[in-house]
């Protein structure tokens, strides 16, 4: 059923955390993700607070070291090859970690911004990561410290002592905070973006989905407006998502194995 959907073509797939797990990097809510207890940082606690912002980028400069280290996986480069067979009509990925390019897919709706970029949070320019690692990296130097786990977003669990060591670079252009160019928990998806990807869902022939669990609004709303709009969609993911009840098809199966397979079936 999988493969009759994916034949067709116009195909929009949408990614999640699950994705990239075989790649190393956990999730927030699947099997890694119930490992773990540390909070995500919400929009409001960083803006608000010199102290939160101090957290976040010593623990996010060690966990980054993580996240630039990963590789696409088996999964990543079958949704590339997807796209190459000219099967798909777009992908939205609710990642931030730039896999699924890395893999060789184009033209990616990066629904929650990406973390090799910082914005200025006060003059709004965007510079590189790479950047303000070599930055920070001169602003500490022998500061070591130790990794207790590693979120998705690259925010690393940390010691408070190992926190408070830590100085924050701030914007080269005009001295203010800077911010991972990613959507916080409790910060919204720019309006714009949330309108492509509105518009890419109700022209698609399916809508494929997968790794995520839709627990959050931000990415099941599209799930909601394909099947208000007819559209049918396929969930790959372990475990059972919010989406199900409208999904044609669902797979609870590991995402690296299903599409290769899948890519199998449409070669035959």
């Amino acid at each position: 059923m999988l493969a009759d959907l994916v034949s067709d073509g116009d195909v929009v797939v949408l990614s999640g955390a699950g994705l990239s797990t075989e790649s190393g990097i956990p999730d927030y809510r699947g099997e890694t993700g119930r490992r773990r207890r540390a909070e995500p940082m919400t929009y409001q606690a960083f803006t608000g607070s010199e102290a939160a912002r101090r957290r976040y980028w010593a623990r996010s400069h060690l966990g980054w070291r993580h996240i630039a280290r990963a590789r696409p996986n088996a999964g990543h480069r079958a949704v590339a090859e997807l796209q190459r067979r000219g099967l798909l009509a777009g992908i939205i990925t609710q990642n931030v970690d730039g896999l699924q390019q890395a893999a060789g897919a184009d033209g990616v709706i990066e629904l929650h911004g990406a973390l090799d970029r910082v914005v200025c949070l006060s003059c709004g320019e965007r510079t590189p990561r790479g950047r303000l690692e070599e930055r920070l990296r001169d602003a500490n130097p022998g500061w070591e410290a130790r990794a207790g786990a590693i979120n998705p977003d690259g925010d690393a669990v940390l010691g408070d002592e190992a926190v408070e060591a830590f100085r924050v670079a701030g914007c080269e252009r005009c001295g203010g905070p800077l911010k991972p160019d990613v959507i916080f928990f409790g910060e919204n998806v720019p309006p714009g973006r949330v309108r492509d990807c509105y518009a890419l869902t109700e022209r698609a022939g399916a809508l494929l989905v997968l790794g995520s669990s839709l627990t959050v609004l931000s990415g099941y709303r599209f799930v909601r407006h394909a099947a208000g709009h007819g559209v049918p969609v396929a969930i790959v993911n372990r475990g059972a998502t919010r989406g199900d009840e409208h999904a044609l098809v669902t797979l609870d199966a590991p995402l690296g194995a299903t599409l290769g397979a899948l890519l199998g079936e449409l070669a035959a």
